[in-house]
């Protein structure tokens, strides 16, 4: 049979790519024949995130990189077209999601880092390496974010305000660099991670969503290998709920 995801050659950027959905997204596209860019804030994580690809056989480059911080951008796409030549696919994975009390309690700095790694950051990346793909003409854009963008919680409202603002861009870029770049979102519910095992057992117990669990790491791999493939050819400015039918 034709294996539809089929990702040999390619080159993937997954920002958030040392732990948690961006690891499994950056395993499973290795799976695939890509090679990766595994990019987080501890570059030792990174480097054995990228050291796991390797021993599937698969090149990696580990890359430490702040993506709320202007500044590093360009080093972080610099090292990317320096190592491979080019990205074929951007995954804009990272993510923070502090908490407080209270709006009262929210401070002009917690709301500025939330904004800086949840929009800003993957703002400026589809702007740097969407700009690159169009001229070279093709590739494709995944934006992770969040179904906190239509079920907020209090204490998380510059997060989901964020992410709402990551599912709105996610059009307008698709529509500045379409029709050679695809661009679209995850939005993503719970899943079972290691960054969720604080919580996962008890919210797999409790679920109210359709499917009645939370997300399997799998689930999300299929997702992201379907976005980047030629398979989703007419899929772009889509934002696609993966969260199991969640209320």
């Amino acid at each position: 049979m034709t294996d539809y995801f089929d990702m040999t050659g390619k080159v993937v950027l997954v920002t958030g790519g040392s732990r948690g959905l961006g690891f499994e997204m950056a395993k499973g596209f290795a799976a695939q024949g890509a090679d990766i860019i595994v990019t987080s804030r501890k570059l030792d994580d990174c480097r054995a995130a990228a050291a796991a690809i390797e021993a599937m056989g698969r090149r990696a480059l580990a890359h430490g990189c702040h993506v709320g911080r202007w500044d590093q951008l360009d080093g972080l796409v610099e090292a990317a077209y320096g190592a491979f030549g080019r990205v074929d696919v951007l995954v804009n994975n990272a993510g923070i999601a502090p908490a407080a009390s209270s709006s009262l309690e929210m401070t002009e700095e917690l709301i500025d880092k939330t904004f800086a790694v949840n929009f800003k950051g993957p703002f400026r990346l589809c702007a740097l390496i969407g700009s690159r793909m169009k001229a070279a003409g093709g590739g494709a854009i995944i934006n992770v974010t969040s179904t906190g963008a239509v079920h907020p919680e209090p204490e998380f409202g510059p997060y989901a305000a964020a992410k709402a603002g990551l599912n709105v861009v996610t059009k307008s870029f698709a529509l500045e660099y379409g029709p050679a770049v695809r661009v679209n979102a995850i939005m993503a519910g719970p899943f079972w991670t290691d960054i969720s095992k604080s919580w996962r057992a008890e919210a797999d117990e409790n679920s109210t969503s359709a499917v009645r669990r939370i997300g399997r790491p799998d689930e999300v791999v299929t997702t992201a290998l379907y976005l980047a493939s030629d398979r989703s050819s007419y899929t772009t400015g889509t934002v696609i709920a993966l969260d199991g039918g969640l209320r």
